[in-house]
């Protein structure tokens, strides 16, 4: 195929591929970057999970990088510390505007957004803020590693101190 003939197709692929990006809800109102969005908190599920209002719709997003002991998972009793950390999740986000940034992959399995977690009125990390105070452990599934090593340095230091889970359980 000449070249001349190729190039509307190219421009069609390019095209398709930047409505498609965008037309996904995924990103937020005024932001610019593809790897993230903004959103408000609108409900805390538990301590690694919650629902943000993202483009009018409402997602279930789950933090990545992190994973706090289990408060409404099926068939399972309420883990230690999970209500401790569910409580320091929603002191953290409950209602507030958050910037969520994503990593290799949008969603899981379960059709989750998948995001490292900020507070849109003082950039406060919330994953790491939930590891630092040992509410949470680190759970690094590749190919979602950006923040793996800082959060698994600040595992390192609440496990030392004791902090929460750490000692509780």
């Amino acid at each position: 195929m000449s070249w001349r003939r190729a190039l509307p197709w190219l421009l069609l692929f390019v095209v398709l591929s930047a409505v498609g990006a965008g037309g996904l809800g995924i990103r937020g109102g005024d932001d610019e970057e593809a790897g993230s969005g903004s959103g408000r908190i609108t409900r805390v599920v538990d301590g690694d999970t919650v629902h943000v209002s993202l483009g009018g719709r409402d997602e279930t997003v789950r933090y990545i990088g992190v994973d706090t002991p289990e408060t409404k998972k099926p068939g399972t009793p309420v883990q230690c510390f999970g209500k401790a950390a569910s409580a320091a999740n929603e002191r953290l986000v409950s209602g507030e505007m958050v910037r969520l940034r994503f990593d290799a992959e949008r969603r899981d399995r379960y059709g989750r957004l998948l995001a490292y977690v900020f507070r849109r009125r003082d950039g406060l990390f919330v994953n790491a803020a939930l590891v630092r105070g040992g509410f949470a452990a680190t759970l690094s599934i590749p190919p979602n590693v950006a923040q793996a090593g800082r959060l698994r340095a600040l595992e390192r230091r609440a496990r030392a101190r004791g902090r929460g889970l750490w000692r509780a359980c």
